[in-house]
Formats: structure tokens, sequence, C-alpha cells
């Protein structure tokens, strides 16, 4: 049986964290550190009843195209740019996850990793994507839950994943089946 949360047992909390890649490091590593500087981060700030949270998430999404990190485009502008960088190729898209335990002052993390093909994309459609808002807060600059998916010829590994949170994945940590690290 699965337990699944109800809405008024979810708080949402802003980290305010600067997602900003250090030198040499791989898309993995940096997902993976912005995850737990999120949770960490949200979990310094938060001002509720501590005692009321069983467990804290963090996580963060990156595309990546032939070794090249592509996050959340700059402006209108850029998601054009990324979006015919896309056009017609192969993406991965990798999520790191942190989550933290406070009661038992331990947390574990995970990546999952899926694989995107995108259709070749015209000049048209892609401005007309980009018109509707959509893609500026996203990374590599498109939605597969939203009119984005219209973008997307066809895609392996986890949805959820592509959207942003891999749930089936983060699931299995409830079931305790992934490692845990102290915090």
């Amino acid at each position: 049986m699965q337990r699944i949360l109800p809405p008024e047992k979810i708080i949402f909390a802003d980290s305010d964290v600067q997602e900003k890649r250090r030198n040499g490091e791989g898309a993995e590593a940096f997902c993976m550190r912005m995850a737990k500087d999120k949770v960490t981060t949200a979990w310094g700030k938060y001002e509720g009843r501590r005692s009321d949270i069983a467990a804290a998430v963090g996580a963060d999404t990156v595309v990546l195209l032939k070794n090249q990190i592509i996050g959340q485009p700059e402006d209108s502008g850029d998601a054009i740019r990324i979006l015919k960088q896309l056009s017609g190729q192969c993406h991965e898209v990798i999520t790191g996850v942190a989550v933290l335990f406070p009661r038992l002052g331990r947390f574990t993390t995970f990546i999952v990793k899926s694989k995107v093909w995108m259709h070749k994309l015209s000049v048209e459609a892609i401005e007309d994507y980009v018109a509707t808002g959509e893609p500026l807060d996203k990374a590599g600059a498109y939605a597969i839950q939203g009119k984005g998916k219209h973008l997307v010829a066809r895609y392996e590994g986890s949805y959820s994943n592509i959207v942003g949170l891999p749930i089936n994945e983060l699931r299995k940590v409830e079931r305790g089946r992934l490692i845990f690290y102290k915090f």
C-alpha cells in the first residue's frame, strides 16, 4: 500500500541558493551539490515546528548536451538559442536529490538520469514556444509536462525526472531502499 501525503502535509520553502558551477565540476556533482545546498539552506531558514517535519527534500535538474551543462535560460533570446542547440538532438536530463531526515540527523542522496530526443524544430516553432513564456524558468528551456511536450520526439527513463523531481525514485527513499549518510 502506497502512502501519499495530503497536500496540507507538504510545505514548500525557497532556499535562495546561488546556482553557480565550480571550475571542473561535472554535471552530476553540480546537481548533487545544489540539491544538498538547497535542502540544508531551506532547513536552516525554516521557522515552523521542526518536530513536525519527517523529511525535507532538495533537488536540482540540469540538461546535458554533448558534455555541456544547460541550465535555465537567462531570457527569451537565451531560450531560443538553447532550443536551437537541442533541436534534432538527444540530451540527458540529470537530477540530483538530497533528502534530509532531521530527527535522525542524516540524509540520503541520489542521481537520476533520463534521455530526451527532440524533434528537428523550425525557428518559427521555437519562437512561438518561447513566446508562451513557459520555457523561461526551465532547465533546457522546455517543459515536457506542458506545451513543450510537442518539441519532444521521445524519451527514455523517468518522466518525472524530466519534469524536475523523480517521484518514483523518491518513493524508494521512503521505503528505506537507499543508503543513508550522516548529516
